[in-house]
């Protein structure tokens, strides 16, 4: 287990985690905002421009070189979308001072990098740089087009277009193709500039390190004041009257059979822990009934599992099929859900799905950034869950528990990505 010190300073919530378990620290910075169609493609492009250059560091290499003179830290940028909200990541590990017999302060210099980051990006004429702009303008847009190239992802994507359609939900992480190319240095560097102002900002520090000794460190180079919370809560889905199914045809050899589910249920509700033991016994691990049913005794699949959008009241079912397979794999998917809805599991399912939950969770937390994820989930949610308190949540789900949160588990969306001239069958 872990424990963290959490402290708001100005508009920043600051977490520590004190570990003698690494000889690096790990900070990691957060920038969380609600997903919206108008500013999501900028979004996605400040974190790569930010990594780029600094006043200090004005280019790439110059950068790479002082991260190199820092005993080689390393320095990443990252998106995510959890629930409604869009996540911006800024991860830099570095090696801890006392394993290095030196006096140089490297957290402290990590600190001040990450600060010129933030508050001194390279700018020019009021504006992020106009080269440094372009290029990621370029990456951007091979990112988003790449999403087409990897069928999977994109079978991923179409599903949950198609069923959150008008809902903010629906959105990329990497926002729209059409939305790039308007973008400028300028109008770029002013939506930071309203980033830094309304987002809620969080800076995890993970190392042999207190509160206490970075405490003052933090406050001088993070000079952000403080901020209304901007609590959304997630826009409801209409009621369906039917399962939606949407058939695209590509020129695919594999069919991607993607179904999604609504759980109407939450990180927030009691019956979480519940949820977890049901997707893990129907389809999130090897052992589960969509591996062994569809995958392994049908051999249907290419893959077959499950998972769930823990902030977002999402489960979905993934199936890599023959197109010509479509009926018996979707009939073999249904016949495994109702069979959770019955109660058609048996004990040892339940204890191997507990331990497998329980084994994943503590993996998650051997790693400094385990920790951060974890921890965050928190931060995404009205309710905390601390780590011992999930396990022991876990532990306590019952048959009848898995049983009853089956009955508000709802089929919303069929979506299946199949070859142009082959036909369901």
């Amino acid at each position: 287990m872990f424990q963290e010190e959490v402290k708001e300073i100005g508009g920043l919530r600051l977490h520590v985690i004190p570990t003698k378990k690494y000889k690096t620290n790990t900070l990691v910075l957060k920038m969380k905002a609600p997903l919206c169609e108008q500013d999501v493609t900028m979004r996605a492009m400040i974190p790569y421009v930010l990594q780029s250059a600094t006043e200090r560091h004005p280019s790439m290499g110059a950068l790479r070189t002082y991260l190199d003179e820092l005993y080689g830290a390393t320095l990443q940028v990252d998106l995510a979308k959890k629930g409604e909200h869009h996540i911006i990541t800024i991860r830099m590990d570095i090696a801890n001072e006392k394993f290095l017999g030196g006096t140089s302060p490297l957290l402290r210099d990590a600190l001040t990098l990450l600060s010129d980051m933030l508050f001194r990006p390279l700018t020019e004429q009021g504006g992020f740089s106009v080269s440094i702009v372009e290029q990621e303008k370029r990456a951007l847009k091979q990112k988003i087009q790449s999403l087409f190239d990897d069928k999977m992802r994109y079978a991923q994507h179409r599903l949950i277009e198609e069923m959150y359609k008008g809902s903010p939900y629906a959105l990329d992480v990497h926002g729209k193709l059409q939305n790039v190319d308007p973008i400028d240095a300028k109008r770029l560097y002013e939506h930071y500039e309203y980033m830094l102002k309304h987002d809620e900002i969080d800076l995890y520090i993970v190392g042999d390190v207190m509160l206490a000794d970075v405490e003052h460190d933090v406050a001088e180079r993070f000079p952000l004041a403080a901020r209304p919370s901007r609590s959304t809560s997630p826009s409801s889905l209409p009621k369906r009257t039917h399962v939606q199914e949407v058939v695209e045809k590509q020129d695919v050899k594999q069919g991607k059979l993607h179904l999604g589910y609504r759980t109407n249920i939450t990180y927030n509700d009691v019956d979480y822990d519940a949820l977890q033991v049901w997707n893990g016994i129907f389809g999130g691990f090897a052992h589960s009934k969509l591996f062994i049913h569809v995958r392994e005794k049908a051999s249907l699949a290419y893959y077959a599992a499950s998972r769930i959008e823990s902030h977002q009241g999402m489960m979905m079912v993934m199936a890599g099929i023959e197109p010509s397979n479509y009926n018996r794999a979707l009939e073999i998917i249904h016949a495994q859900a109702e069979a959770m809805r019955t109660g058609q599991f048996s004990d040892e399912e339940i204890i191997q799905t507990k331990a497998v939950i329980r084994n994943q969770l503590l993996e998650t937390v051997d790693t400094a950034r385990g920790m951060i994820e974890i921890s965050y989930h928190n931060v995404m949610a009205t309710r905390q869950r601390p780590l011992d308190e999930w396990l022991e949540g876990i532990e306590k789900v019952t048959r009848e528990d898995i049983v009853r949160i089956g009955e508000k588990i709802e089929l919303d969306t069929i979506y299946f990505l199949t070859e142009k001239d082959g036909e369901k069958q």
